[in-house]
């Protein structure tokens, strides 16, 4: 229960600015003259497996996959605003789905989920809308002023969410865009209609423009016939 959502970045980016100080500290401390250059050199290299850099080493690898600086203020001294308005929201919304679930277990089939689709549903909205929001502000740069995915804790955060109301209590967003679809597939079906209509027009103005020098050239010949005649 514990391990998921992750919880990498607003759980442990105090320790790990704490580890970057003290490991800078001793790689420092290496490249001095000092008295504590044997001490911290021995604290890196004195084992086979210089279990101190290999171990520094993995938590720098960790850290930058999970995207934990995209969490972060630029100092990362904290989580940014938006990652803590993205939290509170994502807690708001497991809180509505097990408030409404326990209301529902008396009443309804387990499969029956309808109070939590209503209920919840302007609360998952806002948090929905919050992820496209965090999304689009990292590939700009964002709070953080690094450009990738968003941090592991976000990005577990809203796929865990997702699940729950998509799969597991099978709920639905109303479309905002229904309106335009409809006005544009409305005008993209009658496109062909009066395309043929405007064509059929043409070719009847045509087709009029075409016979009436016939009718005047037949007209023109009676007329020469009579005058033969009389």
């Amino acid at each position: 229960r514990r391990a998921r959502p992750v919880r990498l970045c607003q759980g442990c980016h105090g320790h790990y600015r704490r580890l970057l100080a003290l490991y800078g500290s001793i790689a420092r401390a290496v490249g001095n003259s000092s008295e504590s250059h044997n001490c911290a050199k021995s604290i890196l290299t004195s084992d086979r497996l210089q279990i101190v850099v290999t171990l520094s080493e993995f938590f720098n690898e960790t850290w930058e996959a999970a995207n934990c600086a995209n969490c972060l203020k630029n100092n990362s001294e904290g989580l940014s605003n938006s990652t803590e308005e993205f939290l509170d929201l994502f807690n708001k919304s497991l809180t509505c789905f097990e408030h409404n679930l326990q209301g529902q277990t008396v009443y309804l089939s387990p499969n029956n989920y309808t109070e939590v689709c209503k209920n919840c549903n302007k609360t998952y909205t806002k948090l929905n809308d919050l992820y496209n929001n965090l999304q689009k502000m990292n590939r700009q740069g964002g709070e953080s002023g690094h450009s990738a995915h968003l941090c592991i804790d976000v990005e577990d955060a809203m796929n865990i969410t997702r699940k729950l109301w998509s799969r597991t209590f099978n709920c639905s967003l109303p479309c905002s865009d229904t309106v335009p679809v409809i006005a544009v597939s409305s005008f993209i079906l009658f496109l062909p209609i009066v395309f043929y209509l405007s064509s059929f027009l043409h070719s009847k103005q045509k087709k009029r423009i075409l016979i009436l020098p016939k009718r005047i050239q037949s007209n023109a010949s009676l007329v020469n016939i009579q005058e033969k005649y009389s």
